[in-house]
């Protein structure tokens, strides 16, 4: 079955960086968009950024200018370079992607989550 393995998040201080990755393993027939989403406590969860298959982006606005997504789709692995992070960034982060796994429907996947914490 195809699932979603998120990785790289940890604790960091304001104006640090972080790249989350995650990477896609199954009977993996192709995928179309993958995005990252976070929730933070006490928050709704939101769209950070999200990717297309042919590389057109869209990011939060509280992220733009500080945060780029991208794709390696050799390695069905989608990335979240994290930079100027701030307090405010602290949520945890999960990956999403939209899947046709080999004898299966389209459907979207979600990966468990990893922490990201900015603070001094």
């Amino acid at each position: 079955q195809v699932q979603l393995v998120e990785s790289g998040g940890g604790l960091v201080q304001p104006g640090g960086s972080l790249r989350l990755s995650c990477a896609a393993s199954g009977t993996i027939f192709s995928i179309n968009r993958m995005a990252w989403y976070r929730q933070a406590p006490g928050k709704q969860r939101e769209l950070v950024a999200g990717i297309t298959s042919g590389g057109s982006t869209n990011y939060a606005d509280s992220v733009k200018g500080r945060f780029t997504i991208s794709r390696d789709n050799a390695k069905s692995t989608v990335y979240l370079q994290m930079n100027s992070l701030k307090a405010e960034d602290t949520a945890v982060y999960y990956c999403s992607a939209n899947i046709s796994p080999r004898g299966y429907s389209r459907r979207d996947y979600w990966g468990q989550g990893t922490q990201v914490t900015v603070s001094p």
